[in-house]
């Protein structure tokens, strides 16, 4: 499996187009399906800043927090940021469990870190009574987090591609909650029926998904991949 990390022929999630508009992002059900938004590239400020020399020259020195990228039970490991990129970004090994891999998204310093995302631009669109908060992440090829839910939010992909895989509330999917999407992807996923497979997509540098409040999702990265999400709590 090391190295195998497919990408879906087609996207079963409706895209929209760039005619899309925030009313028209309520209208047609923002708030309750998914929907990958307009593609556009990202800021160029913010994109010129992600890259991994600059982003270690800034941060290297500092510590990140890693979770363990399993379901229920999260174990929490500091390290400098430079060991997480030079020696622990590597592509996922596919016998690893979910809870002894570790993976860097959400626990974010935003004092240190502050001078990255003050030049991130979120998505234009916005549910009433929400207010945002960024989660930033770096991974490696075949890494991602198995099947979970919370509140609403956006995906956007800086660099390299990340596939979803998307069920409504009501439809908890098959999964075990220590195997990683990697290995349910290999073993789970070619034996579900058509009718009992998820809502899948897979974003590229410059396209955001929002993902409804408590539909479960989980994510692939398909390349080294760089991304930031924007929950709306």
């Amino acid at each position: 499996l090391a190295g195998s990390v497919p990408e879906e022929e087609r996207c079963t999630v409706e895209r929209a187009d760039a005619s899309l508009t925030c009313s028209l992002f309520l209208q047609r059900g923002g708030g309750c399906i998914p929907v990958p938004l307009p593609g556009v590239p990202p800021p160029q400020a913010f994109r010129a800043l992600c890259t991994r020399e600059k982003l270690l020259a800034a941060f290297g020195a500092l510590p990140v927090r890693l979770s363990t990228a399993n379901t229920y039970s999260y174990r929490k490991v500091d390290v400098p940021f430079q060991e997480y990129v030079e020696q622990l970004l590597k592509p996922q090994d596919p016998a690893r469990l979910g809870s002894d891999t570790l993976y860097f998204f959400g626990d974010n310093n935003f004092t240190e870190w502050g001078s990255l995302f003050q030049q991130y631009v979120p998505p234009p669109f916005r549910i009433p009574g929400t207010s945002p908060a960024y989660s930033f992440g770096i991974a490696g090829s075949g890494s991602g987090v198995p099947f979970h839910w919370h509140g609403p939010g956006y995906s956007e992909v800086i660099f390299g591609r990340k596939r979803w895989f998307l069920y409504p509330p009501d439809k908890t999917p098959h999964f075990h909650p220590n195997e990683t999407t990697l290995a349910w992807l290999h073993r789970t996923y070619p034996a579900l029926p058509p009718a009992q497979r998820p809502l899948e997509c897979t974003l590229r540098p410059g396209e955001v998904l929002y993902f409804p409040d408590r539909w479960w999702h989980a994510t692939l990265n398909l390349d080294t991949s760089v991304f930031i999400s924007t929950f709306l709590g």
